[in-house]
């Protein structure tokens, strides 16, 4: 048998969901770690669906051209069940067991920040769709990410709200047992008090994951004098949130994050998030060019508009493969090629995405420099633009 080459992009699912290439030839695979099950099985899925149209296209290639010399691609999948300890246990037998030479996701940062400790420890590059906590990459060398960062999509979200429609007094309700939520909370308090003084975060109500009854936190911000509520949270919780605060009498905006991103958001929540704003990667609607035909793509072949996690998950595959490809020729000795692809990695400038140009500084971590847009949710419940914000 050929030399094996495991180039594994966390997606965490079913192991070997994908039949294994032909005995005898040289093969790169790559292990997917993401949340097949569990509270957020929509972004496993759009995970999932996003990487196998990436393997589609290395398929009609003929394989992975590196070196001179064409690869077949493995995909292994792992589910992390929406958990940090299956997120853990998934990157360590990617690493130890199947010998990956990289890894995509896990995707929340609940996951993803405990899965990427593995991986640095392990001298392994994994880069992460959607995780927007800094601790993710925060002094690991060997971990990557392919969206924005909470410090600045905290004061984005501030900003916006403040310019479009002058208010000075927020409301913010969380979930404090979540990394995600709970530092992008603290991330926009700050934020808003430095823009409109301290105090001026008037409610800061928390839950903890798997609550379903927010009456208390909700009927506190209204009698607050909260002008508008901030909620980071997933489609999952979304659609609560916002539906409980209409019962109790709450006109006001309701604004979210790049959480909310996915179609299930509004599937979820019907017309009662029409006409919110959120913080996210990309806007599919109006979307042009290579974005435009991979949405199109996506919808024809899943019939669905793809949310941001597909659209980073096809972002990431991209750059793990322009990292595997400028990294040189394959030793086989997996030490040492994945130092080449990490370092590979870091030295990518102007890499354009579908989700926006990105740029790694190979010595200021791997974090991009990208920019965030701000979407609304139209009276259809479509995902429309309404401005970029850059750094």
């Amino acid at each position: 048998m050929g030399k094996k080459l495991y180039v594994l992009f966390s997606i965490v699912l079913v192991p070997m969901l994908f039949a294994s290439v032909s005995l005898g030839a040289d093969i790169i695979a790559i292990g997917i770690n993401a949340p097949i099950t569990g509270d957020i099985p929509k972004v496993g899925e759009g995970t999932k669906y996003a990487a196998q149209m990436w393997l589609e296209d290395i398929k009609a290639a003929g394989g992975l051209e590196v070196g001179g010399k064409k690869y077949e691609i493995e995909l292994i999948i792992e589910d992390n069940e929406s958990k940090a300890e299956s997120a853990v246990k998934a990157n360590t037998k990617l690493i130890t067991e199947d010998e990956v030479l990289a890894i995509v996701g896990p995707q929340a940062s609940k996951q993803a920040v405990p899965a990427g400790e593995v991986a640095n420890n392990y001298q392994t590059p994994m880069i992460s769709p959607w995780s927007t906590n800094p601790n993710t990459t925060k002094d690991r060398p060997y971990v990557f990410r392919a969206c924005f960062l909470d410090p600045f999509q905290g004061p984005v979200v501030a900003k916006f709200v403040k310019e479009e429609f002058g208010f000075k007094k927020a409301g913010v309700l969380y979930d404090v047992a979540s990394d995600y939520p709970k530092g992008l909370a603290e991330y926009f308090k700050k934020a808003w008090e430095d823009l409109n003084g301290a105090g001026s975060v008037v409610a800061y109500e928390s839950f903890t994951t798997k609550d379903t009854d927010f009456s208390s936190q909700l009927t506190k911000i209204i009698s607050s004098g909260a002008e508008f509520l901030f909620t980071p949270q997933y489609y999952n919780e979304v659609a609560l949130i916002v539906q409980q605060a209409h019962q109790l009498g709450w006109k006001k905006p309701i604004v979210g994050s790049d959480s909310w991103g996915s179609a299930e958001t509004v599937k979820l929540c019907g017309s009662e998030c029409n006409g919110s704003f959120f913080s996210t990667h990309y806007a599919a609607a109006g979307a042009k060019g290579a974005t435009k035909e991979f949405i199109d793509r996506y919808k024809a072949k899943y019939g669905y508009v793809p949310d941001d996690v597909a659209a980073l998950t096809w972002d990431s595959m991209r750059l793990v493969q322009t990292a595997i490809q400028n990294s040189g020729k394959l030793s086989g000795d997996i030490k040492k090629d994945r130092q080449g692809v990490r370092d590979s990695l870091a030295k990518i400038k102007e890499f354009d995405g579908i989700t926006g140009k990105m740029t790694f500084n190979p010595g200021g971590g791997g974090d991009p420099v990208k920019c965030a847009v701000i979407v609304k949710i139209s009276d259809t419940g479509e995902f429309q633009f309404y401005k970029q914000v850059c750094p």
